[in-house]
């Protein structure tokens, strides 16, 4: 597999500093430049910024994916496999309230993978997955 380049999200949210608290004490991102507008975070290397926009936050909308609602919106990062379930474990223990739990789909099959939502104080809809084969990311 070719080494990955950083990828760049910009999403709004309602308070910077609710965002602050979430993406670095509940995600642990670190912080990158900010203004009273925006912040930068470092989410497993990539750049997403938090834009202070209110009027541009939506209702979430879902898809039917397995019988599970799964909001169409959402952004997040595909983790090692073990990365995935140190990281589950620990948004479990910080408390938060998962739209679709930590579960494996097509276990044993070809294509298995890790999956959970949940969402920022914003209500931006955070969706973290791991394919037990990495070379299955892209498979049909």
């Amino acid at each position: 597999m070719n080494k990955l380049e950083p990828f760049h999200l910009a999403f709004p949210v309602h308070d910077l500093s609710e965002a602050k608290e979430f993406y670095t004490k509940i995600l642990g991102c670190s912080l990158g430049r900010s203004s009273e507008h925006w912040i930068d975070f470092n989410l497993f290397g990539h750049q997403v910024v938090a834009h202070l926009k209110p009027d541009e936050l939506s209702k979430i909308k879902t898809s039917d994916v397995d019988n599970k609602q799964v909001p169409v919106r959402h952004f997040g990062i595909v983790l090692e496999w073990e990365k995935w379930h140190e990281f589950s474990e620990n948004l479990k223990q910080k408390g938060v309230k998962f739209l679709i739990k930590p579960y494996i789909r097509f276990k044993g099959e070809v294509g298995e993978q890790a999956t959970m939502f949940f969402l920022d104080p914003s209500g931006n809809a955070l969706e973290f997955k791991s394919f037990k084969d990495p070379s299955m990311l892209f498979k049909n």
